[in-house]
């Protein structure tokens, strides 16, 4: 049997969330997908997630990850426990709630993802190579495993792509926000893709308006970035795996224009 995952690269601000709302549903059975993950910290404004966005979001997921940006917002704190389709990065390098993996049912087949963050040029952190390694080991009997590399580094990714094939069904780049052309299928069947884009405005820089980044680099000020609004898109990468083997059997991206700009 085969089931199916569509990936959805970085949701970020209202606007994002405005077109994952409006386009998930039809873009799910467009591409035949059984299942939603998500990649949820850029939601609120673009610097994490809220309670209530977590609600807005939730019913269209099957599992929502985070990254670099989980604690931004304080609220989330008392709440993430409760939060049962949520998780953040396993590699957290001190005791932080929140789960780092979860377990879902799709059509009868167990399915194991996990959310990691990287280590070049991001926060310290574990090493992600040997928490994934474990954790793969520990559910040896689900075939498939799926994890979402919040990283900044492409070689990083990459490494941990090679690293898992084998152990681990799709390696899913996130955190850049911009779309790569490197989907791919390894020797030994995990899916990988350096970065599965970015949900929201591409009129901007990463999804902000472009001034307040082109002064940044101008000047040097750490001035407040602005979510933009305008050309939405949602991107994110469809793959299908064997259920019997836990490999991947095929990737490709997605990208879907959302029009109403109201």
């Amino acid at each position: 049997m085969q089931i199916s995952m569509l990936f959805i690269g970085d949701i970020v601000g209202k606007y994002g969330r405005k077109a994952f709302k409006a386009l998930i549903e039809q873009t799910k059975a467009s591409v035949g997908a059984d299942f939603v993950v998500v990649n949820g910290e850029n939601a609120a404004d673009g610097f994490g997630i809220t309670p209530k966005i977590y609600r807005e979001i939730e019913k269209y997921a099957d599992v929502i990850t985070m990254g670099n940006h989980t604690w931004d917002r304080d609220d989330i704190l008392p709440e993430i426990d409760n939060m049962v389709k949520l998780i953040r990065p396993i590699n957290f390098c001190c005791n932080v709630p929140g789960v780092g993996f979860k377990v879902v049912d799709i059509k009868g087949a167990k399915v194991l993802v996990a959310n990691a963050i990287g280590r070049i040029f991001m926060n310290p952190s574990e090493n992600p190579f040997f928490r994934l390694k474990m954790l793969a080991e520990e559910f040896n009997d689900i075939k498939i495993k799926i994890v979402d590399f919040h990283a900044e580094a492409t070689s990083e990714k990459e490494a941990l792509g090679w690293y898992l094939d084998g152990v681990y069904s799709a390696v899913v780049g996130t955190h850049t926000h911009v779309q790569t052309a490197d989907e791919r299928i390894l020797p030994k069947g995990c899916a990988y893709i350096s970065d599965a884009g970015m949900t929201g405005c591409h009129d901007g820089v990463l999804g902000f308006s472009y001034e307040e980044p082109v002064e940044r680099f101008l000047t040097g000020l750490n001035n407040r970035l602005k979510v933009c609004k305008t050309n939405l898109k949602m991107q994110g990468v469809v793959v299908r795996f064997d259920t019997q083997t836990g490999k991947a059997t095929e990737i490709f991206r997605v990208s879907v224009d959302f029009n109403d700009q109201n």
